[in-house]
């Protein structure tokens, strides 16, 4: 679309993490790991500008920190029932998972480009196992864009619209010209279809 994923990330207007009518994160969490889809879209307006933040930090990359929020995401709806307050806040929670994720991918990213360096200087055809290893290394990410392509039309531009481009529900509805109601639930149902097509991708892996 001609932006860059700097001015996407800097347009991004995070929800405010609780009000006096707003059910906490931990409870929000707590519902999730019950399967309640409508906590799961007023959890992910409360910490998704957090979790896009720390990406970004960690990452230093707008794409990859992007790709990393929305597979926390997708992690959050999967694992919500382990959550233990006990243990700390819900976004504590949330954001531990974050830094992990991106962690792993900043060293995923950081293996690849040694092994491309170290094939470039020895001027010779990569050997089958290293092709196999760097494959590895972004398979999660094609598994993200490949499930994002199950969508069907509205969903996968209304979550697009609003991972990658940093838009509001408001502003997506907007910009789809379609009700609010609608674009809610239509980013809910995708998400949990896409955690449906990676558990399954993941699964045919092991």
């Amino acid at each position: 679309m001609g932006e860059s994923g700097k001015d996407r990330v800097r347009r991004w207007r995070p929800v405010a993490l609780s009000s006096p009518q707003a059910p906490s994160v931990e409870e929000l969490l707590r519902q999730v790991g019950r399967g309640d889809q409508a906590a799961f879209a007023s959890l992910f307006d409360a910490v998704i500008g957090k979790v896009l933040g720390l990406a970004s930090r960690v990452l230093r990359n707008p794409q990859l920190a992007e790709e990393v929020a929305q597979e926390v995401m997708v992690q959050v709806w999967r694992t919500a029932a382990r959550f233990d307050a006990e243990r700390g806040s819900g976004l504590a929670w949330v954001l531990t998972l974050t830094h992990r994720r991106a962690v792993d991918r900043v060293r995923a990213e950081q293996a690849l480009t040694d092994r491309t360096e170290r094939v470039a200087a020895m001027d010779a055809q990569v050997p089958h196992d290293q092709v196999a290893e760097a494959v590895s290394a972004r398979l999660d990410r094609e598994q993200v864009r490949r499930c994002l392509g199950r969508l069907t039309d509205l969903q996968r531009e209304a979550v697009t619209l609003a991972y990658y481009e940093g838009y509001t529900y408001r502003q997506v509805a907007e910009r789809l010209d379609a009700p609010l109601p609608t674009i809610k639930s239509r980013m809910r149902d995708g998400l949990i279809r896409m955690r449906d097509c990676l558990g399954v991708t993941m699964g045919e892996r092991a």
